[in-house]
């Protein structure tokens, strides 16, 4: 069998591997339209910082490890389209510019997603950026270290802007972050852990300008000067654009079925609306756990799982693609947390009725003095009023906590109830934590809030 994977991230790095663990002999074709394999751009603030040096390093495999093990590399080569009828595509060599067709058996779509380049005035002016992809690391790298560059503009205060101005606010640079929703991370977290987060951007020469929406850039000499809002003009050496993402299937039309966005329509299975062609990656939607229902959530994670189940079913086996609960988790300064399935401020965008508590502890007994690493964590949970099923959770801390939001993930999957959770075994060592672990206190908490209103 032949089979030809398209795209070599995530989703196409998980197809390939998983193939090869189950059946090492199958043909593979694997196709980069860049010049370079794998490429994490969720690593990218590590190389920037200088925790990781070298930026070839920061991928998943090498062109020459993956021939070595028997799969056909191409890179420098972008499918241009796709016969269904024939199982055939058409491949543009970018090197020599020319092509060819090639045929499949099976084919699997790992495109992903673009980043969105603003449609105001002044977009194409020099030091306009974007964060995404080697290329773009390289040239951001340079910028850390330009003394030219004194402001820097980051537009989108989600994961990769927060990580692009805390980059360039540890280079010394004064950072200004627009977002035109109110909150920088308001889609991860609530008003509770963001109102902090706010503090400390401000305390490390990070601005937030949220609630605001970018007009136009403004330019001297073809290279950008400002940025204008709908609310104020601010001065910008550089600007980094991270204000989402656009599935990258433009190509796609007419060949498989796309949604309103864009994005490919897949099955259960991951199969498209055309035999034997698959979808994994950020242009699909994957079953989300806390409401059993589809949703975009670009995730490496969620990637990588939708690479490994399209593998098997490519190879003949029926495996569904489990339920993900969107678990997350970034560092911003010395604050780390997590999050998982739905917090309150994203319940009315699925529909859903929530309830929530809050709670304030420390991570270890009262004993432990804070010298020894005992610190203050904060922890919401999110469920359901009415079956009192447990819909989701963050966790911050200036301690690395985060992995709690594991067991929260799990319990959202398994659907576990507050009752589940309120008793749930978790370890205590005082040299570790507490001895109720802080899900267990927001359980009984919340179990207590909705007796009281019952009695009331």
């Amino acid at each position: 069998m032949k089979v030809i994977v398209v795209g070599s991230s995530h989703g196409g790095y998980e197809t390939v591997r998983g193939i090869l663990a189950e059946q090492p002999d199958t043909e593979i074709q694997w196709y980069e339209k860049g010049d370079f394999l794998s490429f994490l751009s969720c690593g990218m603030q590590l190389y920037l910082e200088g925790v990781v040096k070298d930026v070839n390093s920061v991928r998943y495999a090498t062109p020459e490890g993956m021939r070595a093990q028997g799969v056909h590399v191409f890179t420098r080569q972008e499918i241009t389209q796709v016969d269904a009828a024939k199982h055939q595509v058409t491949v543009h060599d970018l090197a020599h510019d020319t092509t060819r067709t090639e045929s499949y058996d099976k084919l699997v779509l790992s495109v992903g997603a673009v980043p969105v380049n603003l449609p105001v005035p002044g977009n194409d002016l020099k030091n306009v950026y974007a964060m995404r992809g080697r290329d773009w690391a390289i040239k951001l790298k340079a910028k850390t270290v330009d003394p030219t560059v004194q402001n820097v503009v980051v537009i989108g205060a989600g994961y990769i802007g927060v990580e692009a101005a805390e980059v360039f606010a540890k280079a010394g640079k004064h950072v200004t972050l627009i977002d035109m929703i109110a909150r920088p991370l308001g889609l991860y977290l609530d008003a509770e852990f963001t109102d902090r987060l706010t503090e400390t951007m401000k305390a490390n020469n990070i601005y937030p300008a949220t609630g605001q929406l970018v007009k136009e850039f403004v330019g001297h000499q073809g290279a950008v000067q400002q940025v204008v809002t709908d609310q104020g003009t601010y001065p910008a050496d550089l600007v980094i654009q991270t204000a989402g993402i656009k599935a990258n299937t433009g190509w796609l039309k007419g060949v498989v079925d796309l949604d309103e966005k864009g994005l490919v329509k897949i099955n259960d299975h991951l199969e498209t609306s055309v035999a034997d062609v698959y979808a994994v990656g950020d242009a699909t939607k994957v079953p989300f756990a806390p409401t059993d229902t589809p949703q975009q959530i670009a995730l490496a994670t969620n990637a990588r799982r939708q690479g490994r189940i399209a593998a098997k079913n490519v190879l003949g086996d029926d495996v569904a693609m489990p339920p993900v609960s969107g678990s997350s988790a970034l560092s911003v300064f010395d604050y780390h947390f997590a999050s998982t399935g739905i917090k309150e401020g994203t319940a009315e965008r699925y529909g859903v009725k929530t309830a929530s508590v809050f709670v304030t502890d420390t991570t270890q007994p009262p004993f432990v003095p804070t010298e020894a690493g005992n610190t203050e964590v904060y922890f919401k949970l999110t469920y359901d009023p009415a079956s009192l099923r447990v819909l989701g959770a963050q966790i911050m801390s200036k301690r690395d906590v985060t992995a709690n939001i594991n067991a929260i993930s799990l319990a959202i999957q398994g659907k576990m109830t507050l009752k589940d959770l309120a008793y749930a075994d978790f370890f205590f060592q005082p040299g570790f934590d507490r001895p109720w672990n802080i899900m267990n206190v927001a359980a009984q908490k919340a179990l207590l809030a909705e007796k009281q209103a019952v009695t009331n």
